[in-house]
């Protein structure tokens, strides 16, 4: 009964984690936000105890930010962060893209062609957030194609911290990451020129760091229940 116990919290944790760090990947919880446990209690049907541990676990992985007197706020990345996060992610991403060959691209065809579709309706949308969302799945999904689980627990991590940064930093309302690039990268993958891939990735990561204005920012205000609604 106790393990079934710890599990449930364990399990409970999770989905409170998992919720906010969509919020903060789909820019509905943007830098700055307060995370009122009140409100996140009543807007996720959770226990207090299990958001506190869970705002304790998103401080940990650098997403949300503990302070005294003032609680829990989503994090705001500074500029240095803002450039290392992206270093991580040449490094990751890298391995990561190294790790693909070209037969796991042929066995996962449709489920890669269904992700591309989903990308492409999703850029062709006035839907920021489905946007963001969309090519922000495509580096996670390349991260679940090298079977590498830590990887791609690690890189779970930045892309939540890139969006952060985004968030931030971005120069303008469009959101930098190109589908066509994504297509460029499966092709040389697809044509077992890992190498290709590599320098395309690169160059990619490369645009989405000079279109970042890594000046210091004002965070704007959020509503926080509307934020967390449908997640």
């Amino acid at each position: 009964m106790g393990l079934t116990t710890v599990t449930a919290k364990q399990l409970e944790v999770q989905r409170i984690v998992d919720v906010l760090s969509r919020g903060v990947a789909q820019h509905r919880l943007r830098p700055g936000t307060r995370l009122i446990e009140a409100q996140i209690v009543d807007t996720l049907q959770a226990n207090r105890n299990h958001v506190q541990v869970a705002l304790q676990r998103l401080a940990m992985q650098r997403i949300v930010t503990i302070e005294p007197n003032r609680g829990a706020i989503i994090a705001q990345p500074s500029a240095r962060e803002a450039r290392e996060v992206f270093a991580a992610r040449r490094a990751i991403e890298r391995a990561i893209v190294e790790s693909i060959s070209a037969q796991t691209l042929h066995e996962q065809r449709e489920r890669i062609a269904q992700h591309m579709a989903n990308e492409r309706q999703a850029t062709t949308s006035s839907d920021r957030r489905l946007i963001v969302r969309e090519l922000s799945e495509f580096h996670l999904l390349l991260a679940q194609l090298s079977g590498n689980a830590v990887m791609a627990e690690i890189l779970d991590n930045l892309m939540v911290r890139s969006s952060l940064i985004v968030a931030l930093y971005q120069r303008n309302d469009v959101p930098a990451c190109a589908s066509n690039e994504h297509q460029q990268i499966l092709d040389a993958l697809s044509a077992g020129d890992q190498a290709l891939a590599v320098q395309v990735l690169m160059a990619h990561l490369d645009e989405l760091e000079n279109q970042l204005a890594l000046d210091e920012p004002t965070a704007p205000e959020v509503n926080l229940r509307e934020a967390l609604a449908g997640l």
